[in-house]
């Protein structure tokens, strides 16, 4: 049987501002917004072309048809406005709107020039995503678009949807023929989500030209070399029982519990980067990770019993390095317990220089650093876990 769904009800989406750091996602006020929006999208009649409606002959018809969108709550329409300016630069509605099972639509996505391509219109979606998540408690957040439309498959894919398969011959639009691509974030997948547009949006992931230093697309990356997938919210017990088993010889060696089994793996998962190394349909491995401004900090490299002595420590570091690189940080850092001589051993073979020790009242933490380009020795290692 599947399993139950339990929660709170669901409301509709509500009618009020979402303040981001450089756009405002606000219900449509067509009298207010019409003006603003027909200057960013006159003359650019591509806009229109995967849409049902559109282009407009002149301003007047565009306002006329605007002012048939405001009232209406399924499409729901927002306006995006620049904070910078003040001005209406593109529309998007939530959709498809279904309380009872908690999904919802991102839709009718009209984007001006002078909006696409900017921290403006990742922050909208990122807005209507956290509404959607957090404040109507939905379990499904759908993006769907005609399969022709490039543009629109990267962007859900940049965003953090999930691509679902196509719907072939799901509509006639404009007296053509639309095979519907179908995409989805669930709220399990939120908090990485969540964490990755947080990252990309960060005023010190921006250059002062403007320019990104990290993507999007790399802080959403759902896999790393050596075969690791990103773990979400639906794998923490699979999770807490692979640390539980792994760190277990340590609790021995150090006479005190490991760090990584006093964590609460519901915030692990919700605000660490979480890699798991499955074969076989079995949970051999997983790697924890925080992104720090300035550094990756390797929390935790586990391997569970079964698995050991096959080279997956080596593959765990490895692709903990690698995702260093992905996301532009020079150095990784880790720790691990004083006693575990073992490991301080293995981490120097691999680069790892001791930095610090850190004496405290029931243990001392060895805290390591390298550079990710400095040479790594590629011997296998039998011992694994960090603390």
């Amino acid at each position: 049987m599947n399993a139950p769904v339990v929660g709170p009800a669901r409301g509709l989406p509500v009618r009020r501002e979402h303040v981001g750091q450089t756009v405002v996602v606000a219900p449509l006020d067509a009298r207010r917004h019409a003006g603003d929006l027909w200057a960013a999208f006159a003359g650019h009649d591509s806009l229109w072309d995967y849409m049902s409606y559109g282009p407009f002959a002149d301003e007047k018809a565009f306002a006329l048809w605007l002012g048939g969108r405001e009232e209406l709550s399924d499409p729901f329409y927002f306006t995006v406005i620049d904070r910078g300016t003040g001005r209406a630069v593109g529309l998007v509605t939530l959709m498809e709107v279904r309380p009872a099972h908690g999904v919802v639509e991102v839709g009718h996505i009209v984007f001006s020039p002078a909006l696409q391509r900017t921290r403006a219109a990742t922050e909208a979606i990122f807005l209507l995503g956290r509404h959607v998540f957090e404040d109507l408690g939905y379990r499904r957040f759908e993006w769907k678009c005609n399969a022709l439309n490039a543009a629109s498959r990267r962007a859900a894919l940049r965003f953090g949807f999930s691509f679902e398969g196509v719907f072939r011959q799901h509509m006639i639009v404009k007296g053509r023929n639309r095979d519907t691509a179908w995409f989805s974030m669930l709220d399990s997948e939120w908090p990485v989500r969540k964490r990755a547009f947080e990252a990309w949006l960060a005023p010190e992931n921006f250059d002062a030209g403007g320019r990104q230093r990290v993507s999007l697309s790399a802080y959403n990356a759902l896999t790393l070399p050596s075969g690791l997938r990103r773990a979400s919210l639906a794998d923490r017990a699979a999770l807490e029982a692979l640390q539980a088993a792994s760190y277990a010889r340590n609790r021995e060696i150090l006479g005190v519990e490991p760090i990584p089994l006093l964590w609460d793996y519901g915030t692990v998962l919700a605000t660490n980067e979480v890699w798991l190394l499955e074969e076989e349909g079995r949970l051999d491995g997983a790697l924890i990770l925080e992104p720090r401004q300035d550094d990756l900090l390797i929390e935790s490299i586990a391997v569970a019993p079964h698995a050991q002595g096959r080279g997956i420590g080596n593959r765990l570091l490895e692709a903990a390095l690698a995702r260093a690189a992905a996301l532009k940080r020079p150095v990784a850092r880790l720790y691990t317990g004083a006693p575990l001589k073992r490991n301080i051993a293995w981490y120097g073979r691999k680069g790892f220089a001791i930095e610090r020790e850190d004496v405290r009242p029931d243990r001392t933490v060895i805290h390591m650093a390298r550079s990710i380009t400095a040479p790594v020795e590629g011997a296998a290692s039998t011992t694994t876990t960090s603390i």
